[in-house]
């Protein structure tokens, strides 16, 4: 998986298709990506003893496949490949060729 915590992504696909945001959580065993206030669903809380009963919103995970890195040069999305950098693999834009570390 080539999107890590903190890039900036762009939503290929859903509700929220067409839209910038940085990823909050990435989970690499399951492919997908928690994407800040993107994939909002409301979770309604039951009242407990101590608090009132609520409806929370909260970002879901979504896939992948559904967004794009966004080129550091360009500022567009693009696909991500790997490149050797003396002893360190860097990956970089397919657009552009510029890294994104």
């Amino acid at each position: 998986m080539n999107i890590k915590k903190n890039d900036t992504v762009y939503i290929l696909s859903g509700k929220d298709k067409g839209k910038t945001a940085k990823v909050l959580r990435a989970f690499p065993k399951e492919m997908k990506v928690i994407v800040e206030g993107m994939n909002i669903r409301k979770i309604h809380r039951k009242p407990t003893q101590g608090k009132k009963g609520s409806i929370v919103e909260k970002s879901h995970p979504m896939d992948v496949s559904n967004v794009a890195l966004i080129d550091p040069k360009t500022k567009k999305p693009t696909r991500v490949g790997m490149k050797m950098v003396g002893e360190k693999m860097v990956r970089i834009s397919k657009k552009s060729g510029a890294s994104f570390e």
